[in-house]
């Protein structure tokens, strides 16, 4: 029984992810506002309904790349070491992110992360969504942090520096910059935008 819910979970997550690239190609190719959910439903070889099911919204196929970064800084918070404040290991994950060059973070110069970056970021449906996913990461957080109004107060600004710095990391490369060059001045950032923070959240 194990092993046929493991296969079935299995199929589920490969269904929705063959949705969502079949999504975002056909975004990518036409634009967001060109492209019909009965479009992407057809060049995934699926159901409306049960594209429906796996995605709510036209706007999630696009943004469930982020859904898996929900709750990471509630993650970071919960798992680190004792002895290491939230801060101190929200500011090093972040800098851990830049060394990877993860996309989150902005720091990623490969042509397919700039074209899906240029789709969410041009698209104002698509911003718009991307607020309520961190609303969500916000609310996440504030549980890490023991809830509260100190706590959501906190969340809130943590959430909020780290997308602009992601974003100014993306508006650099959009530029024409590479991610090497980007890098010195992204870390340089991490540091001012989370001294700043421990200096106000004290």
């Amino acid at each position: 029984m194990s092993g046929e819910m493991g296969l079935r979970e299995r199929k589920k997550r490969q269904t929705y992810q063959a949705i969502s690239d079949a999504a975002i190609a056909l975004f990518l190719e036409k634009g967001f506002d060109r492209v019909s959910v009965a479009e992407v439903a057809a060049a995934a070889d699926v159901s409306k309904p049960t594209l429906f099911r796996y995605f709510p919204a036209k706007e999630d196929l696009v943004l469930q790349r982020f859904a898996d970064h929900e709750d990471e800084a509630a993650r970071v918070v919960a798992a680190r070491p004792p002895g290491i404040s939230p801060l101190d290991a929200l500011h090093r994950h972040f800098l851990d992110g830049l060394e990877r060059f993860d996309p989150v973070t902005g720091l990623n110069d490969d042509e397919g992360v700039l074209a899906y970056h240029r789709l969410l970021y041009g698209t104002p449906s698509l911003v718009a969504r991307l607020y309520a996913y961190q609303g969500r990461s916000e609310d996440a957080l504030t549980a890490a942090l023991g809830g509260g109004l100190r706590a959501r107060l906190a969340a809130g600004q943590i959430v909020v520096v780290q997308r602009i710095l992601a974003e100014e990391n993306w508006r650099r490369i959009a530029a024409g910059e590479s991610a090497d060059a980007v890098r010195p001045g992204a870390v340089a950032a991490a540091r001012l935008a989370f001294d700043q923070l421990r200096e106000g959240l004290a």
